[in-house]
């Protein structure tokens, strides 16, 4: 368990110092800071040094929270000119469910949520003392560059972006008013593929005015019981997942099933001559559910992943409602068939078409095997597919260090969902009994 130093009456002190501002509307005072902060995020709760600051880690770390935390005491803070903050995730849809809400849970935490303006169709927040919260999706980078006067940005799941999209996400801080500009970015480590690896960490040096932290569940002394050992689990189960998921290490790149794809912007339209396909692969409590849209060009040998939609915690009656907001209710889906309790009630709440996939015995090298005929194209959009795309290796063998033919049991719910999209093109046929041979036994015997 992570404790706050033995040194608490300095801390309270320089916290009232900090956080008894003079602002008129609002007055913020923690007596007991270790029960608001995590050691990680308190060491540096105002320090505004480093023009960008990276903060990585396991799951379950309280990165996001920390940061959340620092950026909106920053923005109470009594400045010259208020701070326009802009918080962003790669896709606008994201956000409601996501950045918005741990920004609205820091500011009902701190007592001032109800002293805030809240413009829902902007999605905008101001802050008692003239602060602006803005909420954006980096899908249309069109609408960020009519935004004037941003002070600070924060980057949700940074790795979703681009190198070119933080460049440009830079240059947009370059209002002189403001003094001790930032940009943030929040992210689980992922793939050394990943551009966050490339630029930050691939070559080994410190970058002048960037601040890296790390952190892991270790880090968060507010983490339940529960989730702390499910976490620990993984050290023995699955110790190359452990140091990723959990210690909140970057994957070392091994075998990958799926070495070569493309990934670009999709346009549907140019795709619709093409039938649609769809698989769901359930998950709950420790994995997300996953639902995959792809497309099969045979003759020119062309695979396309089109849509995603992943999320954990899901129950049956959420995943028919985004199924049918997606538009598909009416389409055949293929869901992994041991879930036939889940598939009933979904089709009993309207997703008619629904089947359970056939698996057997090497079902799943087969379906990679017939996804690996093709060129795969994955839409820019579907991020959690690139992840796994990524780091979905293939097992070794313990003894000989030689690699097996099955894949490692990690980062495979998209693409799951991805082979029984396409399941009817390779399904194993069952062998049909001879008919007429049972009825010629059956009369020979008198029936």
């Amino acid at each position: 368990m992570v404790r706050i130093s033995i040194k608490k009456k300095l801390l309270r002190r320089i916290l009232r110092l900090i956080l008894v501002s003079t602002m008129t509307k609002v007055k913020l005072n923690f007596n007991k800071p270790s029960n608001v902060f995590n050691r990680n995020i308190f060491e540096i709760l105002t320090n505004y040094d480093n023009f960008t600051e990276v903060h990585y880690g396991g799951g379950s770390s309280g990165k996001s929270h920390g940061v959340i935390q620092k950026v909106v005491l920053k923005a109470l803070q009594d400045w010259k000119y208020p701070r326009r903050i802009l918080w962003l995730r790669k896709v606008q849809s994201t956000i409601k469910d996501s950045l918005f809400e741990d920004v609205k849970d820091c500011l009902i935490n701190f007592g001032i949520w109800d002293m805030c303006l809240w413009n829902k169709t902007d999605n905008k927040v101001e802050l008692p003392n003239g602060a602006v919260f803005l909420f954006k999706g980096l899908d249309n980078p069109e609408k960020i560059k009519s935004i004037k006067g941003i002070s600070d940005i924060v980057m949700e799941e940074a790795s979703e972006f681009t190198l070119n999209d933080y460049t440009q996400l830079t240059l947009r801080l370059r209002e002189r008013k403001h003094v001790n500009k930032q940009i943030f970015l929040m992210f689980n480590p992922v793939s050394k593929l990943n551009w966050v690896y490339k630029y930050f960490f691939e070559h080994g040096e410190p970058m002048e005015n960037v601040m890296i932290r790390q952190s892991s569940y270790r880090d968060n002394k507010f983490l339940d019981e529960m989730t702390r050992q499910n976490l620990e689990l993984l050290a023995n189960r699955n110790p190359a997942y452990y140091k990723i998921y959990a210690l909140g290490e970057f994957a070392t790149l091994d075998k990958l099933v799926f070495p070569k794809y493309e990934k670009r912007l999709i346009n549907k339209d140019e795709l619709r001559h093409l039938p649609s396909y769809f698989g769901l692969d359930f998950g709950y409590v420790n994995d997300p559910s996953a639902f995959i849209h792809s497309k099969i060009d045979v003759k020119k040998k062309k695979l396309y992943i089109i849509e995603e939609y992943v999320k954990q915690g899901m129950l049956n009656d959420e995943i028919a409602n985004v199924i049918k907001q997606l538009g598909y209710a009416k389409e055949e889906i293929t869901a992994d068939s041991a879930e036939q309790k889940s598939i009933a009630e979904l089709r009993n709440l309207g997703l008619k078409r629904i089947l359970p996939t056939k698996k057997g015995k090497g079902s799943v090298v087969q379906g990679l095997q017939f996804l690996m005929q093709f060129e795969i194209i994955v839409d820019e959009r579907c991020f959690k597919t690139i992840e796994e795309f990524d780091n979905y290796t293939w097992q070794k063998d313990k003894d000989t260090g030689e690699y097996t033919n099955e894949p490692v049991d990690t980062y495979n719910h998209c693409i799951d969902s991805l082979r029984y999209s396409v399941e009817r093109f390779y399904r194993p046929v069952r062998k049909r009994t001879n008919v007429s041979s049972k009825v010629d036994t059956i009369k020979s015997l008198g029936l």
